[in-house]
């Protein structure tokens, strides 16, 4: 077993933790990517790949819309922001999450 602990982001939560990242902000993709590692403490890093089609993805199904813009190194990147479908997106995974790590939780407290 590896002592390296694991930094990829959890099967199915990459939506989610892009949602919540655009509702502080909106960000580019290198932003994004940050700032999930930060707020996360850095438990989490976010694959460029797998963030770049959930972007897409995002944006394809109407929860992010983006803009071309100058970054604070004066380089053009692609800034998203969430739109209402968006937000409404965000309050059904969040719940969906809390109601998954509630159970885990549960089943972790289990005594026989």
């Amino acid at each position: 077993m590896s002592s390296d602990p694991n930094t990829d982001v959890i099967h199915g939560t990459l939506d989610l933790l892009i949602l919540k990242t655009l509702s502080l902000e909106p960000l580019h993709g290198f932003g994004i990517a940050r700032r999930v590692e930060q707020i996360s403490g850095r438990v989490f890093k976010v694959n460029p790949g797998s963030l770049l089609t959930a972007l897409k993805r995002l944006e394809r199904s109407g929860c992010l819309e983006s803009e071309w813009r100058q970054t604070e190194n004066s380089r053009r990147a692609k800034y998203y922001a969430l739109t209402p479908a968006g937000h409404r997106q965000l309050e059904v995974e969040s719940a969906e999450w809390n109601r998954r790590s509630s159970a885990v939780q549960r089943l972790l407290a289990a005594e026989s």
